[in-house]
């Protein structure tokens, strides 16, 4: 399958849980409270974090199994259950620790209402069951994707999010917001998704194979994962650390002030990051010469498209925090999600680099980065929540998705022609961003501006497209109509 095809199979396997999410978050917040939902959000928090115990055996095993492609279904089926193996192990570790860390962060660090604090207390065991679920569903996936089994993949995490989101609403409306009862219904949702997806690999992976274990396999499949296992520490913690440090600070209400708008703003990475996952098993089985000519038209693909978008979606977030949530709601979020959206767009042009470093066997470079952002990232933030409050830590995470940006492009090969495109796309964000922060919603002056602005990015992007992609838009035009009977 072509990697355009695998994109908008993992761009629509991204984007439909949006839709679940726009659905249900708002009842969560009706019928939970948003105290409760701040403690989910950070129970959920700390159930991917740990969740990266699979010491990146994830990445390593997509990559090796990717490297693969021509070699038989039994050297498939040793990398496979050499790295399930592992993972289950590390899982049963990572339970075990992440037990006395929940009780202490939820009996004493977090600021929570004395009436929720037994509840949350006591449904830690439940946070504890789910780590090895959590590890072993990223060595799964990552054998998927390493088969390019996009479809498969997407169709199974699309159905597993509706279930993870609507099992618990369905028991709080049956049996009321007590967190003893919906935690332990999220974990039973998760292990439904992980029976699915094991069954999946053992059709497309190792198909009639036996449980197999080989010592140098996990040897070099550690080899390869000890630094991304760095990575998977270090960059969680720099992404998730701002709502620790807010729930410590201001209190479970003032994280879910921050989370809302910080995941609703995630999603405009859906695309970039649809198209990195796509490219990796590629990337694995190609030279150099072809790797980079993949990743720069890559690269000018995402930023011709991602800058009107990422300009709309700055643009709307307030007036649409406003119908979605509140209007009080929207005034206490609306300005830290102009900034964080602004954030997520410069991510977006790291994800396809990050992949090509990764693609070359190279996770060092990357661990290593990030190792080097810790320290001053921690200081950006703290200098921004005691001056700014919450805008702080949005401008704190934006800063250092650019620095992340540039680092990773320059090591991937890439920073020239990553600088050589970015002045006006950076300029347009820039002045949407302004208008979103300083005019009023649906006013004349902000109509006309937006407009104007918005018209310009997406011109702007039709003329900077390259040429083998401006050559396919009239056939998918074409398509498109065709389906919708125009």
């Amino acid at each position: 399958m072509s990697i355009g095809k695998n994109t908008a199979l993992n761009f629509l396997g991204a984007i439909l849980p949006l839709a679940i999410s726009l659905v249900t978050i708002p009842i969560y917040l009706k019928l939970i409270g948003e105290a409760r939902y701040g403690v989910l959000a950070i129970v959920w928090l700390l159930l991917g974090y740990f969740g990266l115990f699979d010491l990146g055996l994830s990445r390593a095993t997509a990559q090796r199994i990717g490297s693969l492609r021509s070699s038989t279904v039994e050297q498939r089926a040793i990398v496979f259950w050499t790295a399930l193996s592992v993972n289950l192990g590390m899982g049963a570790i990572a339970g075990i620790i992440v037990w006395p860390v929940a009780r202490y962060i939820f009996g004493s660090a977090v600021s929570i209402d004395a009436a929720l604090r037994p509840e949350i207390v006591a449904a830690v065991p439940w946070l504890a069951l789910s780590m090895p679920i959590a590890t072993l569903s990223g060595v799964l996936s990552g054998a998927l994707i390493g088969r390019e089994r996009f479809l498969e993949l997407n169709i199974i995490s699309v159905v597993g999010t509706a279930i993870f989101q609507t099992l618990p609403l369905l028991a709080a409306m049956v049996w009321g917001p007590d967190l003893r009862m919906l935690l332990p219904v999220a974990l039973l949702s998760r292990a439904l998704t992980l029976l699915a997806f094991f069954g999946s690999c053992l059709r497309h992976v190792c198909p009639g194979q036996g449980i197999a274990f080989k010592r140098t396999e996990a040897v070099n499949l550690l080899k390869f994962g000890g630094w991304v296992t760095i990575t998977s520490i270090v960059g969680p913690l720099m992404v998730t650390l701002d709502r620790f440090i807010i729930g410590v600070v201001s209190g479970a209400t003032a994280v879910t002030m921050y989370t809302v708008p910080f995941q609703l703003a995630e999603r405009t990475t859906t695309l970039a990051r649809a198209l990195s996952n796509a490219l990796f098993p590629r990337l694995s089985g190609l030279d150099d010469r072809n790797r980079s000519l993949m990743v720069k038209e890559s690269q000018r693909v995402l930023l011709s498209i991602m800058t009107p978008l990422s300009g709309l979606a700055i643009i709307l977030v307030e007036p649409f925090l406003s119908l979605w949530i509140s209007p009080e709601f929207s005034r206490n979020a609306s300005t830290v999600a102009v900034i964080i959206v602004a954030g997520f767009w410069i991510n977006c042009l790291a994800v396809v680099p990050y992949s090509l470093i990764l693609a070359r066997g190279r996770p060092d470079l990357i661990a290593k980065i990030q190792l080097a952002e810790l320290l001053p990232y921690f200081l950006m933030l703290y200098i921004g929540l005691k001056f700014l409050g919450l805008p702080g830590a949005a401008i704190a995470f934006s800063i250092r998705s650019a620095v992340d940006a540039l680092l990773l492009n320059w090591l991937a090969g890439q920073l020239r022609d990553f600088m050589k495109g970015l002045a006006i796309p950076t300029a347009t964000i820039c002045a949407i961003a302004l208008v979103a922060t300083e005019v009023e919603p649906f006013s004349e002056a902000w109509l006309a501006l937006s407009a104007a602005i918005i018209g310009f990015a997406t011109f702007y992007a039709s003329k900077t497209l390259p040429p083998t992609v401006r050559a396919k838009l009239p056939s998918l035009l074409s398509r498109a109509k065709q389906k919708t009977g125009a």
